[in-house]
């Protein structure tokens, strides 16, 4: 499948891009705004199979979110109006706030019914999805969600700072984007929002680091747990990433734990890996995969999904350490000694060949 995709440089943006890719469709991006280029977009257009419009302005003075907002819809429907195979689907990011008497909510609305309209002409079926706050791994901080910041603070060892506590309800960017690509129902995205006050987020996350610190795998048993527990540790990319494990030994061998976890499934399996061959090279969306070196030395390798720069760590059994791999990223692991090779995988949920959520992408 072709989807035009506008915003596709933001938050919303790279989560959409990213099911996109794990679901096979091909991505043409279209830029609105002051670099709106209409020849460019009618290109997008032309013969997609679905608008995906996320682009607007969500930060700025009151003039520049309502009149941002209002000129990408403006944009994006003349570039539909002007194609001769427009897509028969498209679909708009809203807002809960739409309507709500702010100068958001009116330019959300406005931008909406723009695009309806357009749709309508051109006969194209129409989402409309009031997204609520949506949060997800490598979201910005002080930007995109009371969720990115926290989790930013958290990371560094520092408490969440509550100035305005309230109920809100939260939706992960991948449930965003598949309501807005189709995968879920619209009249089904309720099903996944949780309402939860922020110092309840401040809360959660405190708590989900504070079991985390010693490699320890939370409860992650509900899903938003699990979506709040992934979020977190997009923040953990770098040095803090290795989990150091302690190692036993005597004149009989050597011994370490790999994993403790709090509740829920999990899967353990081993391999071994002769001398330079590499294993990996996929993706998860969900899943937390824990990478631990038994016997030999190894490179690990990430990278996330869209993004060149490669993270690499170097390990060995003698020094073991375990290596969650971030969702969305990118991994692999490759036997750099001259001995077999021998790792211990672990995964948070047992092996689903229905939604095996294991897509391949070289690093």
């Amino acid at each position: 499948m072709k989807i035009a995709l506008t915003g596709a440089q933001g938050f919303l943006g790279w989560h959409t891009r990213v099911l996109a890719h794990s679901l096979g469709h091909s991505v043409e991006p279209i830029r609105l705004g002051p670099g709106f280029d209409e020849a460019a977009a009618r290109s997008a257009l032309e013969g997609a199979d679905l608008l995906v419009h996320l682009a607007g302005v969500n930060r700025g003075t009151d003039d520049e979110v309502h009149e941002g907002n209002r000129v990408a819809a403006r944009q994006i429907s003349a570039a539909l109006a002007s194609v001769d195979s427009p897509p028969p689907r498209v679909a708009f990011s809203n807002s809960v706030q739409a309507g709500n008497g702010s100068v958001y909510g009116g330019a959300k609305e406005a931008a909406g019914e723009i695009l309806a309209e357009q749709a309508r002409a051109i006969g194209a079926a129409y989402t409309n999805a009031h997204l609520p706050n949506i949060f997800g791994e490598h979201g910005r901080p002080r930007y995109n969600s009371v969720v990115a910041t926290f989790s930013d603070l958290v990371a560094q060892g520092l408490a969440p700072e509550i100035h305005q506590d309230k109920e809100l309800g939260f939706l992960h960017a991948q449930r965003a984007a598949e309501v807005l690509l189709g995968e879920l129902p619209v009249d089904r995205m309720a099903d996944h929002v949780r309402t939860m006050s922020v110092s309840g987020v401040a809360e959660k996350l405190q708590e989900l680091a504070k079991v985390y610190q010693d490699g320890t795998v939370p409860d992650i048993v509900d899903a938003f747990d699990r979506d709040l527990f992934n979020t977190y540790r997009s923040f953990l990319v770098g040095d803090m990433l290795p989990i150091r494990l302690t190692r036993h030994a005597d004149s009989r061998g050597s011994f370490f734990e790999v994993v403790r976890s709090r509740g829920g499934e999990g899967q353990s399996s081993f391999s071994t890996t002769v001398s330079g061959i590499t294993r990996g090279q996929h993706y998860h969306r969900r899943k937390i995969e824990r990478f631990t070196v038994l016997s030999g030395s190894a490179e690990i390798a990430m990278r996330r999904m869209f993004d060149d720069k490669v993270y690499t760590y170097t390990v060995d059994g003698d020094h073991p350490v375990s290596i969650d791999m971030p969702t969305m990223w990118t991994h692999k692991i490759t036997n750099t000694g001259s001995d077999a090779l021998y790792t211990m995988f672990w995964i948070n949920e047992i092996y689903d060949p229905a939604s095996p959520d294991t897509i391949p992408e070289e690093v």
